[in-house]
């Protein structure tokens, strides 16, 4: 029988392999083949890419969640405008919902003053150009002479706008207590 040849196409390429004796012959590897394991390397490099944008929008959340408690401690209504989108509202215990343009005129009134603006337990989810940050708000405030503390959870909805993360929507509920 005669030696057999194979013919290595523009799609095949060629991998050496040991044989027996520790020899290193040259076979060709299959498109199939060469396509599964790219297949599999721009797989692995997406998720971990995917992963990469995951983590740093949710450290930009957190960082955010940060810039809207110390606005409210510090009375910044500046920050909370540029931190809130235009159709923002805002459902808390015991007051009417808020659009954005209430919340900064109320902000802005100086009727109330926070004395602390605390967050625990929080949890952020995100999903694609939205993303959902849940918490316990312990906050303590002067109103008309009063020391008001509340104990509350909350549910804050995140959209990405051009690139930058706002609040679309706050809601808090009295926390339940032990």
């Amino acid at each position: 029988m005669g030696r057999r040849e194979h013919a290595v196409g523009a799609l095949d390429s060629v991998v050496a392999y040991p044989d027996v004796g520790g020899h290193f012959s040259m076979k060709p590897l299959s498109c199939a083949v060469l396509s599964m394991i790219i297949s599999v390397a721009l797989a692995v490099t997406t998720r971990i890419s995917a992963q990469t944008t995951h983590d740093g929008d949710v450290h930009e959340l957190e960082r955010l969640e940060t810039v809207w408690n110390e606005a409210h401690e510090h009375g910044d209504a500046t920050a909370l405008e540029k931190l809130w989108a235009d159709d923002m509202e805002i459902a808390v215990p015991k007051m009417p919902v808020m659009t954005k343009a209430d919340a900064l005129k109320f902000a802005r009134s100086g009727r109330m003053k926070f004395l602390s603006y605390r967050t625990s337990d929080i949890r952020v989810r995100v999903y694609e150009n939205a993303a959902v940050v849940t918490g316990r708000l312990q906050r303590t405030r002067s109103m008309n002479g009063q020391k008001i503390s509340d104990d509350w959870r909350f549910t804050k909805t995140y959209v990405r706008e051009a690139g930058q993360w706002r609040v679309v929507s706050f809601h808090s509920s009295e926390a339940a207590q032990p």
